[in-house]
């Protein structure tokens, strides 16, 4: 039974079973975000092959470079992740708190710049809807790809939002001296959840900004 001072749940009989436990839980969640996701990724390449000119165009009006800066953000990010899940198995309050507020502050730079871009697509009248406007191909095809954008980018921004609170709910758990080397559970589940809306972003970033760019 747990008495009140250990980690261990009542329906556990060792925190290794715990860990397992909690681990194939994540795997089997990030299995059905990957349908999820696949399921716009399918639908995009669709509707690609079917308006290539219009998506062309229309992913050239997309900002390459804060694409870019934004993909680099998020490798780093994934690196101070596995350094505070790497210090959180070794005991180290300190440095898991550091690494956890690194991640924070990274991932809030991520939403910083894409926050960006969307002002600047509405201003530039791309948000999909009554005002959109894309004189360059009058069909249906450039509206199309903006609503794929900002419905994929935004479903990832929402992770990424989820993600910030999840990080920071650790960071006030490790502060407080929560985590052990004998336990540290959340922050590596934690971690393969961070990892993973970082993946999606490898491939949206290609799939959105440089396949079939015109201009």
């Amino acid at each position: 039974m747990n008495s009140g001072t250990t980690p261990l749940k009542d329906q556990f009989t060792s925190l290794d079973q715990q860990y397992e436990t909690s681990k194939l839980g994540m795997w089997v969640f990030l299995v059905t975000e990957i349908l999820f996701f696949g399921g716009l990724f399918a639908g995009y390449a669709l509707y690609r092959t079917l308006y290539p000119e219009a998506f062309g165009l229309a992913n050239a009006h997309l900002d390459v470079f804060l694409g870019a800066t934004n993909t680099v953000v998020l490798i780093t990010s994934s690196l101070t992740m596995a350094l505070a899940v790497n210090e959180a198995r070794q005991g180290k309050k300190a440095g898991t708190v550091r690494f956890l507020a690194l991640t924070i502050l990274l991932g809030l730079v991520f939403l910083g710049v894409k926050f960006y871009e969307y002002h600047v697509k509405f201003v530039e009248h791309l948000v999909p809807g009554r005002t959109f406007s894309f004189p360059e191909y009058p069909g249906p095809g450039a509206q199309l790809f903006f609503s794929f954008y900002f419905a994929m980018t935004g479903l990832h921004a929402l992770h990424m939002i989820v993600g910030i609170v999840l990080l920071t709910l650790l960071a006030h758990s490790a502060a407080c001296g929560k985590f052990s080397a004998a336990y540290n559970t959340p922050v590596d589940m934690t971690g393969l959840y961070w990892h993973f809306v970082d993946i999606v972003w490898i491939f949206l970033f290609p799939l959105l900004y440089l396949i079939g760019r015109h201009g």
